[in-house]
């Protein structure tokens, strides 16, 4: 007998039909579930056989390989199948499919290899994009990719896009999408608030918790980490507290046997502690969870612009995440939920997580569209645009990597976006294979791709892990961090069908290959015993003193922090200079140097910005000057220009004006834009500049405001005026907020006697927060209602201000006082 979705017993079983008949009819859905209504097995299921599919597949993206395996194999048990048969999945380097496969689950950028392969999607029907508040930058490219195919090629494509906590309003008008709502049923949760932590104490401070949690509640306990460093920490402690109990951590890079027995009720029936990353917030259930510990904290890839380098950084977590971690307390029954922070910062949560492409190097993403034929991201539709920053650093990349030319994809960065793999990755392996050394570079992928099988103790030469992993190989060990990573170098092998090589090698030719990668991480050893070396992108990183490379000349960086001032060497590996020769270029070098006292320039022989030779250079071209200005000033802007009071009030009127009037089109004035975009505003007046001294000098003020258009000057003088006239003659400056909040009139009461309404700046719209001041200008009242403070509050503050200042004229009757500038004294006329 078919499967019948309808049988079991799940919330999102009662908007089935409803999905089913608005997906006939409409080309994108949206689904709204919480976690647990069985959205990512039931759904699939309930359509796939559907008439207007006509037989085609469904590809559902989960942003998770253990989620995708998971789900892939609860709705294959649900069939009563295998999977691979009706439901399969794709992950990196692991596929379980067959030509009976109407459901592909995938993971990572599988389905934008898949739009890649053939855009147009032929032979799918529907593409399902699960848990995507989690907003991950495969889900989003996927997303843009697969709405531009909807609109040029596939008007029949139909797209569903499912989510617990997203702002679904806001998706719903980008896409132009209905909603379908499903209540679920979530049992109540109660949560309590241990306080505010020290974030260095995570993992004591949990133990704590979870022993305190076990005493006084029953059922399983899940207990969410920021990483693997703290699950581990926290589980010796456990260990000595719960005797009896079944223990288990959960992240990403753990065997999968090992994540299996995690989810899976425990077969003694023990209860149960699982120590989970956020890779336990959605898709997967573990079931006999009661109880949940949440730190508050998670572990995220962020982009560095700096450096050029992405890091992982601990941060709190936002609300919809604690959301969705509190309800697995609730799937099955009443269950509790532990905050380890207070409720005073549970108040200042940010509501909706950050989107990945905002905080993630787009190497990869950028040489998707060049891919696709796409030059510029902002022709498709984004929830969230690639930031432009990151976007150009993305560009620069790809062209030294030779995947790009004059901004087109080359035939060598076609053959890169081919590999599964990061860029830097693809164009060393490609590299590699001209120079006959695949087998060297798929072991050297797979140590950068995954963790440290040695770790810091082993010093920082990368070639000790590649003698290990083959150590290993060659005495065909099992078990370890060492048996993944070979998985991986094994796959690398298989797409260039060479066999695996054990033998000595040498180590100048893994530095070559990891020079391919990272062409500006080559480091040359600065003068002086002190571990120190320059990179060819100009930072200044160090190995440790007793480090066996700490000596060596040249150094091939695959691996260091991100931090500002001395970086950090993790992995690297020496370098023959002689390899380095087709890198040396005679350059005319115009720099900018604030130490140094402003403008230099050289003809140099250099590596990046390593200097082999200099000598100066007599006629610099003038117009290469003003670049290098501008250039410096992207990097030191805050500090080489004269930002003052008279400029950031500027800045804020023009920013208000655009908040209070979004109909009119008003310039980026933050200070962030106007130092990235100084070449289009700044540059007629670097002419002739030399030093720090004279960039100061500019009046930044005259500058940005003769950037502006007429028109716009016009606005500006008549809806924000800088300065306002009151009843004593005086003209008081009016402080305007960069955040669009009441402008701040700051005056002394003697001046505003007579002054009836409160005064108002754009047309009338926006009322002045007025700061009444006393004579010797310190604050007496604020409102925003100056009719009602010389009706009612002006006696009280009258009676205060006659005692501190009796030498001045109070006037019993404010309306008709003459307002004045100075001082009138008591008697007066």
């Amino acid at each position: 007998m078919p499967f019948d979705p309808k049988t079991i017993d799940l919330p999102i079983v009662e908007i089935l039909e409803e999905v089913k008949d608005k997906l006939a009819n409409d080309s994108t859905l949206i689904v709204h579930a919480p976690p647990g209504a069985g959205k990512s097995t039931l759904l699939p299921l309930a359509i796939y056989n559907d008439a207007w599919l006509k037989g085609q597949k469904i590809i559902m993206l989960e942003p998770r390989r253990l989620a995708a395996r998971s789900v892939a194999m609860r709705m294959a048990e649900l069939l009563g199948e295998k999977v691979g048969e009706t439901v399969g999945y794709r992950i990196r380097f692991e596929t379980k499919v067959s030509d009976k496969t109407q459901i592909e689950v995938v993971t990572e950028g599988i389905l934008t290899r898949m739009l890649h392969g053939d855009n147009s999607l032929e032979g799918v029907g529907l593409v399902i994009f699960d848990e995507f508040h989690e907003r991950s930058i495969h889900a989003d490219v996927a997303l843009a990719l697969c709405r531009e195919s909807q609109q040029v090629l596939r008007q029949d494509l139909k797209i569903l896009v499912m989510s617990a906590t997203l702002n679904t309003p806001q998706l719903s008008s980008l896409l132009g999408a209905k909603v379908v709502e499903s209540q679920g049923r979530q049992y109540p949760v109660e949560v309590f608030h241990e306080g505010d932590q020290d974030q260095f104490m995570i993992p004591e401070m949990t133990a704590n918790t979870i022993v305190k949690a076990s005493k006084k509640h029953e059922g399983d306990i899940l207990v969410f980490l920021p990483g693997q460093g703290e699950i581990k920490k926290c589980e010796g402690i456990i260990r000595s507290k719960l005797r009896g109990w079944s223990i288990h951590p959960l992240y990403g890079q753990l065997a999968y046997n090992k994540q299996k027995a995690a989810i899976l009720p425990d077969r003694e029936g023990r209860r149960k502690v699982v120590l989970a990353t956020n890779i336990a917030e959605t898709s997967l259930t573990i079931e006999g969870i009661k109880v949940v510990v949440d730190t508050g904290f998670g572990r995220t890839m962020k982009w560095d612009p700096k450096s050029g380098l992405s890091r992982l950084e601990t941060v709190q977590i936002s609300k919809d995440s604690a959301d969705q971690r509190a309800g697995r307390a609730g799937r099955l029954s009443a269950g509790v939920c532990y905050r380890m922070w207070s409720k005073v910062t549970d108040g200042r949560l940010q509501e909706h997580r950050t989107p990945e492409i905002l905080e993630v190097d787009l190497a990869s993403l950028a040489l998707d569209l060049a891919s696709w034929g796409i030059t510029d991201p902002n022709s498709l539709t984004w929830l969230t645009p690639p930031p432009r920053g990151a976007w150009l650093s993305a560009i620069n990349t790809l062209h030294e990597l030779e995947a790009l030319e004059n901004g087109r994809i080359t035939e060598h960065g076609k053959n890169m976006h081919r590999l599964p793999c990061h860029p830097r990755i693809a164009h060393m392996m490609l590299m590699a294979e001209e120079d006959d050394l695949v087998p060297l570079a798929a072991d050297i992928a797979a140590l950068l791709e995954e963790r440290d099988p040695l770790g810091k103790e082993a010093g920082i030469d990368v070639n000790i892990r590649i003698e290990a992993l083959r150590t290993h190989r060659r005495e065909q060990r099992k078990g370890g961090r060492l048996d993944r990573i070979e998985k991986v170098a094994s796959s690398y092998r298989q797409l260039f069908d060479v066999e695996e090589d054990n033998d000595h090698f040498d180590p100048y030719e893994t530095g070559l290959l990891l020079t391919y990668a990272f062409p500006e991480r080559i480091a040359h050893n600065r003068p002086g015993n002190n571990a120190q070396f320059k990179l060819a992108n100009g930072r200044i990183a160090m190995a440790g003193h007793k480090d066996d490379l700490a000596h060596e000349s040249w150094l091939a960086v695959a691996n260091l922090d991100a931090r500002d001032g001395m970086g950090k060497i993790f992995l690297a590996s020496p370098l023959n200079p002689k390899d380095l020769a087709p890198r040396v270029k005679e350059v005319e070098v115009i720099e900018w140097d604030t130490e140094d006292g402003g403008l230099n320039a050289s003809k140099d022989l250099r590596i990046g910005s390593i200097v082999l030779k200099s000598v100066p250079l007599p006629d610099p071209d003038p117009s290469h000057l003003v670049e290098a200005i501008s250039e410096a000033i992207k990097k030191e802007g805050r500090t080489l220009l004269d930002w003052s009071e008279q400029v950031e009030q500027l800045q804020n009127r023009v920013r208000c004006l655009g908040k209070w009037r979004p109909a009119d089109v008003w310039p980026d004035f933050s200070t962030d834009n106007l130092i990235l975009t100084n070449n289009e505003w700044l540059t007629p007046y670097l002419e002739g500049v030399r030093k720090p001294s004279e960039l100061k000098k500019i009046n930044l003020y005259e500058v940005l405001y003769h950037s502006l258009d007429y028109d716009n000057q016009q606005q500006l003088e008549k809806l924000a005026p800088a300065k306002m006239e009151v009843p004593s003659g005086s003209e008081i400056k009016i402080m305007y907020r960069d955040n669009g909040e009441a402008p701040v009139l700051a005056a002394r009461i003697q001046e505003l006697f007579g002054m009836a309404e409160t005064p108002t700046v754009n047309d009338g719209k926006q009322p002045l927060l007025i700061h009444l001041l006393s004579p010797g200008f310190k604050p007496v009242q604020v409102t925003s209602d100056l009719k009602n403070f010389w009706n009612e509050t002006y006696y009280e503050v009258r009676k205060d201000l006659k005692g501190r200042y009796p030498k001045h004229h109070w006037p019993d009757d404010p309306w008709t006082a003459e307002a004045v500038r100075g001082v009138k004294r008591k008697g007066s006329k």
